[in-house]
């Protein structure tokens, strides 16, 4: 699969962002419940309809570094929407919803059509259309009221385990006590040698939401690592939005083995 198809699945895992306040954390942080921080985690979640974005990103591997702009359009709980250029020349479209994931890359004129199932495998976790939505937003990847966790402090943030390991996965969270929003989320597998772990280092107030300015992630698989830095340059909320998408004629479909 040539890069730009990688770069674009890469983002359907992981992205976020506005001018900003530092994701710095005091050093006299108070010891408190699980129960507490989980709450005030969910108390701090993003209330407001739509998203509209701009974004600069880069992306690194072994061989490859490149940079370009994504506008991102989001309906909160119904459509994920991107649209990437290079040189102001469009590159790739993505459309995600909760039963379809749709893409097109113009470079090799291919394009992808099918739900998450096949995504999931190829990236070697468990995708939705929430999973998504909730790191774009800078919220826990997984639902922490359904779950049991221990908590402690490391590193002045607080730091969420599950009681228990979810099947082959280790799951971290790291919440900031000034805003109880993600400071950084960890998927680990031991079993195939993959870590994902996508940083929140700065948030800022935007009409009253602590929504990320940057993210960055980091993923290796066994010795392969892979970077993506994201910072959005402006923001808006509730703007009425379109959502257009169509495949243009000639392109040939991909699997994703």
């Amino acid at each position: 699969m040539k890069i730009f198809s990688k770069i674009v699945l890469i983002f359907l895992l992981i992205f976020t962002s506005c001018k900003s306040n530092k994701n710095t954390v005091g050093s006299n942080i108070s010891s408190i419940s699980t129960k507490k921080i989980i709450n005030n985690h969910y108390s701090s979640n993003f209330d407001q309809k739509t998203v509209n974005a701009k974004i600069n990103a880069k992306y690194k591997d072994e061989k490859t570094s490149v940079s370009f702009s994504i506008k991102l359009r989001l309906e909160k709980d119904k459509t994920i929407w991107m649209s990437a250029t290079k040189f102001g020349i469009p590159v790739a479209k993505v459309k995600i919803t909760p039963s379809r994931v749709i893409y097109y890359e113009k470079m090799q004129r291919t394009y992808f059509d099918g739900d998450f199932s096949l995504l999931s495998k190829w990236l070697g976790t468990e995708l939705d259309y929430e999973k998504v939505q909730n790191i774009l937003l800078g919220q826990a990847v997984l639902n922490l009221k359904k779950g049991k966790y221990n908590s402690e402090i490391a590193n002045n943030l607080y730091q969420l385990k599950p009681k228990k390991d979810i099947d082959l996965f280790g799951i971290l969270f790291f919440m900031n006590p000034d805003n109880f929003k993600v400071n950084r989320q960890e998927i680990r597998n031991q079993e195939k040698q993959q870590l994902l772990s996508v940083s929140y280092p700065n948030y800022s107030k935007i009409k009253g939401e602590q929504f990320p300015k940057n993210i960055d992630i980091r993923a290796i698989d066994h010795k392969k690592i892979t970077t993506i830095n994201i910072e959005y340059r402006t923001v808006e909320f509730n703007e009425r939005l379109t959502f257009p998408f169509s495949i243009p004629n000639g392109y040939k479909e991909i699997s994703l083995k």
